[in-house]
């Protein structure tokens, strides 16, 4: 009977102890996980308890982005890092409502996992929360590099952040920061000038408050000399080919510009699909981890572009992850293969291909902005900070600010701008009435599009709109009928371009009648020139279209770039209610066969106007 209760006795105690350090174990378990929620704690004490606690599973899929094809329940079972929306894909009705209950469902499903990290959810941002319905679209880039007004900057970015907020989007893939450097490129609209010194200027204020005031996270974009790619004849291409440029050219030119954005604290860098004299960027370690984050010291992380990684010259996806990430890559942007490509990252780790320590130093990268950026107290942003409704009328007056400074008057022969306000003006013209003409790509959808049968693209004013609005108001005439054109006192003919994105808007011709031209500008042009009228002509365009042949017939040229939605406040400055203040951002080419021609150069090729060149009136009234 003793040895019996000895024996229990002895179980009892060993049950005992068992329990106690199975206690212990999850108490450990339990500090290291509490530890990393502990705000009151430091961003590095965090970041470290984060970091013991986490399995290579939850590491590599950390490192993955995928699309919105990922459902919540993807992100709770693979603990993806971040989704995105492709330019085409959005939810129900793409209405704010419908935006930010799919975030927050994805949010939820984040952080129920074990460790409860928050996703970043990123989109395409780029002249407004370009992607959503009812949203304040800006002019284009190339348009505000025209502009050139640093607080201007601020306020779009604002009006940008606190729009993307009231969705519960997080993450913003902008500014672009690319100088583009031959006006054949189809992402010229994307760039502020054909100037480093203009490019650093302005994508300061855009990111500090942008980052700093709203809590989104910005992205400098596309690493680098996404705009010094050379013009392919085989391929009648630009986008996406070789920079082949100096190491010389390439610092001065296309990284000047992520100096200035490291320094400005953004939080992420997306690599350019391109390459640098024959090497893909996306594989170019020399150029992201010894330059970027040696040389110029960035802290966050780097992004690959839409299936960027593809772009790696290797026979299959396993060795194109390897090439990738250990070149420098954090985030694998991988909308359709997203759970292949966690599967070749922990093969690689297994292998040894890739070290440990470079997936560790990807990760930590990564969790370090969710940190900094308070995603693990908000998810969904600073709820405050949101706009109330999206497109509101305070909102639109900032981007009709834009659109004024933006305007570039390049030819004024006596005098003809500002109008009369009581004038009785012909408005003619494929861009005259279509709100989609003037917000160009990258707008609802990756190419954008136009109005159809009175159907506007998206909520906005047109120019012609903005006439007949003034002229209502002070006893003016708009004619819009060609046989009734003959009763005016002056035609204004508004020609563009058709809306494009990316590679899908490279064109080697630029001129008025060929290419991406609008259906419509030649018969316009004509029609006006045959009245006998002063001729005005507003180009709607991503950037500088060759116009030598044909500005001998007009009285005044200006150039408006990609208004945006506030066609309106075109019709203002040229009514004279504001001024021109625009200077060309880009030098403007007499002929498609002087391209690139660009300030600074050396060539002795004489542009139709310079780099700077802007004339500028008085308001009238």
């Amino acid at each position: 009977m003793k040895r019996f209760w000895k024996t229990n006795l002895i179980i009892l105690v060993v049950i005992m102890l068992l329990t106690q350090m199975t206690s212990q174990a999850c108490n450990v378990e339990k500090d290291k996980t509490e530890k990393w929620k502990n705000t009151a704690t430091s961003i590095e004490n965090r970041l470290n308890s984060l970091m013991e606690s986490m399995t290579l599973d939850e590491k590599a899929g950390q490192m993955l982005q995928s699309e919105m094809n990922a459902t919540p329940d993807d992100v709770k079972k693979y603990s993806l890092g971040s989704v995105f929306s492709g330019a085409d894909s959005y939810p129900g009705d793409n209405k704010k409502e419908d935006w930010i209950d799919m975030c927050k469902k994805y949010q939820d499903a984040a952080m129920s996992t074990r460790l409860g990290i928050p996703i970043m959810f990123g989109i395409d941002a780029i002249h407004g929360h370009n992607a959503v319905n009812g949203t304040v679209i800006f002019p284009h880039n190339i348009g505000l590099g025209a502009a050139g007004d640093t607080e201007l900057m601020s306020e779009i970015a604002g009006v940008t952040a606190s729009e993307m907020i009231a969705t519960g989007v997080n993450w913003d893939f902008g500014p672009c920061i690319a100088v583009a450097r031959d006006e054949r490129w189809g992402r010229t609209l994307e760039s502020y000038s054909e100037d480093p010194k203009l490019v650093s200027k302005l994508l300061v204020p855009f990111i500090k408050t942008m980052q700093d005031k709203y809590g989104i996270t910005a992205t400098a974009k596309h690493y680098a000399a996404d705009g010094g790619t050379g013009w392919n004849t085989e391929y009648n291409h630009i986008d996406r080919l070789d920079a082949n440029i100096s190491e010389e050219e390439l610092r001065k030119i296309h990284i000047a510009g992520y100096e200035k954005a490291v320094k400005a604290g953004v939080k992420t860098v997306m690599v350019s699909f391109s390459s640098w004299n024959g090497v893909c960027n996306h594989e170019n370690k020399y150029l992201i981890q010894d330059v970027l984050k040696g040389e110029l010291g960035f802290k966050g992380f780097v992004v690959s572009d839409y299936e960027g990684i593809h772009m790696i010259m290797k026979d299959n996806l396993y060795d194109q992850v390897v090439a990738a990430v250990n070149a420098g890559i954090d985030m694998l942007m991988e909308p359709m293969h997203w759970k292949e490509t966690i599967d070749a990252i922990k093969e690689a780790v297994n292998k040894g291909d890739i070290k440990e320590e470079r997936i560790n130093d990807a990760v930590r990268r990564i969790l370090r902005v969710k940190l900094e950026m308070g995603l693990f107290e908000k998810p969904l942003g600073n709820q405050n900070l949101a706009a109330k409704e999206l497109g509101s009328s305070k909102n639109r007056e900032i981007a009709k600010k834009a659109v004024r400074e933006s305007l570039v008057l390049l030819k004024n022969k006596n005098n003809i701008l500002p109008l009369k306000k009581g004038a009785k003006i012909f408005v003619t013209g494929p861009a005259a009435d279509n709100v989609g003409i003037q917000c160009g790509g990258w707008t609802v959808s990756w190419q954008g599009g136009m109005d159809n049968n009175g159907i506007k693209w998206t909520q906005g004013s047109t120019i012609l709109e903005g006439f007949k609005k003034i002229a209502e108001k002070n006893g003016g005439t708009i004619i819009t009928d060609e046989k009734e054109a003959k009763n005016a006192d002056v035609a204004v003919v508004v020609i563009g371009e058709k809306p494009y994105a990316e590679y899908e808007g490279d064109d080697g011709d630029l001129g008025l009648y060929n290419g991406l031209a609008l259906d419509g500008n030649q018969k316009a042009l004509e029609t006006a020139k045959a009245t006998g009228l002063p001729v005005v002509t507003i180009l709607v365009s991503g950037r500088p279209r060759i116009v030598t042949d044909e500005i001998k017939d007009w009285d005044a040229f200006v150039a408006a770039w990609l208004p945006g939605s506030e066609g309106d406040a075109v019709a203002e400055v040229l009514y004279g209610k504001y001024p021109f203040t625009g200077k060309l951002s880009f030098t403007w080419p007499a002929d498609v066969k002087q391209l690139p021609i660009n300030v600074g150069d050396k060539s002795g090729k004489i542009p139709l106007f310079p780099y700077g060149f802007g004339l500028k009136t008085s308001n009238r009234h």
